[in-house]
């Protein structure tokens, strides 16, 4: 069994940040997730129907434009794996930006941006 990593934060504790990730889950505010999910600065959303990578469909991304961020982390799981651009193209044709990472990944560049004060909106399949 892979070990988890835990990661610790000062400060932002009004936002929701990652707080700990491994094979399977992820932790949001000391909040163990294991289901697919949407995490923003201000919101979270349990359950993103997106719950595998073959079933992903433009609809899944049409919904990330409706929670208006800057720019959307893709995590895609324990594997790198890019979507094809019909998925993405609303998000890309409105000027949000879209980057795909594995998922743990996603939770360390999630951390950073928000810190800095962007909307990012971290789309995770578990």
């Amino acid at each position: 069994m892979e070990p988890g990593l835990k990661l610790h934060l000062s400060g932002f504790s009004e936002q929701n940040m990652f707080t700990g990730y491994g094979s399977g889950y992820v932790v949001v505010n000391k909040t163990r997730h294991e289901q697919s999910l949407i995490v923003l600065p201000d919101r979270i959303i349990e359950n993103w129907e997106a719950t595998t990578f073959e079933q992903l469909t433009a609809e899944h991304f049409d919904f990330l434009l409706s929670l208006q961020p800057e720019m959307v982390l893709f995590g895609t799981g324990a594997t790198l794996r890019f979507p094809h651009p019909s998925l993405t193209k609303t998000l890309i044709t409105s000027k949000i930006g879209v980057e795909v990472m594995d998922t743990n990944a996603v939770c360390r560049t999630y951390n950073i941006l928000t810190a800095e004060g962007r909307r990012v909106a971290a789309a995770l399949l578990i």
